[in-house]
């Protein structure tokens, strides 16, 4: 769902810029609170599984296919803020490095696939598992509901700033049919590979999942057919930090290996987005984007002949760059959250003195 240039207006496209300036802003300054030294190399590598999994597009309808948005994957893993935070990663780099979503339109992206589908599939994650017994497979049921409800969500905020900025003059009834249609089957397979994604981390490292966190229920017993609380043994003490390089090296193979093997085998019709764009007109406005020179514009390496070859490198560079920025970005965030706790201990410590 990525929007290019020339689908929405100047004016509308800047107001959205700066709005989701705004949101970036303000989840910075919460991913402060969510981030930490075991964390932060994990965002970044959400942030490159998500970009990887983009590039995986499957098959919806006849002549339309979808891919992975990531906003739930990455608000349940990582945290609501973080999870804007990765998918702007992810956005700013298809979008300066493949070509992929306008530049102007980067503002309409990030609030669109960033913020809206990060927001909607949290809020309605934590109402489900409020609600649901706290168990995995809730959970992993939560999040498949959630990302679906994501995708259409979405969709439905595209229309909205295509209806007060569009480019072209397009019953705005027939726009928002079409877009919610196609994006409610896309979300069935974002639910599928969301629900698989956050199932697999919490069946190894429940503790690392943001969503999971608190969601570990008493064990139950069942005495003369009623269920009662367990007696609760004295805990083990466990390592203040457990490693979490296996999780990492596993992550990022996966990555490398979906983006720049798996994908070859990718859908070619046009996604969700692009088939409505052509049915309905939409893209009559459309412009070139400002990088379609660029070396690896279209997901292709530039002067590379062999088409296998040269998207399997541009995938594995795409990943490599999203994992080195985004991870760069996250330590910093958390590092700025450690200076601002170290005085607070000091004063606590001299205080006591």
């Amino acid at each position: 769902m990525h929007v290019p240039d020339g689908f929405i207006n100047a004016p509308v496209s800047a107001v959205a810029g700066v709005v989701a300036a705004g949101a970036v802003a303000v989840s910075l300054k919460g991913a402060r609170r969510e981030l930490n030294e075991r964390t932060a190399p994990l965002a970044g590598l959400v942030a490159a599984f998500i970009f990887a999994v983009q590039m995986l597009n499957f098959p919806v309808a006849a002549g339309t296919s979808g891919h992975l948005l990531g906003g739930a994957l990455a608000a349940i893993l990582v945290g609501p803020y973080t999870g804007v935070l990765c998918i702007s990663v992810v956005l700013l780099m298809q979008g300066i490095l493949f070509a992929d979503g306008g530049l102007t339109a980067l503002g309409v992206n990030i609030l669109d696939m960033g913020v809206v589908t990060t927001v909607v599939a949290y809020a309605l994650f934590r109402g489900l598992v409020g609600v649901l017994p706290r168990t995995r497979r809730s959970m992993t049921a939560a999040s498949f509901v959630a990302a679906l409800v994501s995708v259409p969500a979405a969709a439905a905020a595209f229309t909205l700033m295509y209806w007060i900025g569009g480019t072209t003059d397009i019953p705005i009834g027939k726009v928002f049919t079409a877009m919610v249609g196609v994006h409610v089957l896309i979300g069935l397979g974002e639910a599928a590979i969301t629900a698989l994604t956050v199932g697999a981390v919490i069946a190894v490292r429940p503790d690392l999942v943001h969503g999971a966190r608190g969601l570990t229920a008493p064990l139950k017993l069942r005495i003369d057919g009623e269920l009662v609380d367990a007696p609760t043994a004295a805990p083990t003490p466990a390592p203040a930090h457990r490693p979490t390089k296996g999780l990492w090296a596993t992550g990022l193979v996966t990555a490398l290996v979906l983006a720049g093997f798996v994908s070859f085998y990718a859908s070619a019709n046009p996604d969700g987005l692009e088939k409505v764009a052509t049915d309905q007109g939409i893209d009559k406005e459309a412009k070139d984007h400002a990088a379609k020179d660029s070396p690896l514009a279209d997901y292709g390496v530039k002067d590379v002949s062999d088409a296998r070859l040269s998207g399997g490198l541009a995938g594995i560079i795409g990943v490599g760059a999203t994992l080195v920025v985004g991870s760069g970005a996250f330590y910093v965030v958390s590092r700025r959250r450690r200076a601002g706790e170290e005085p607070a201990a000091a004063t606590r410590t001299d205080e006591k003195v």
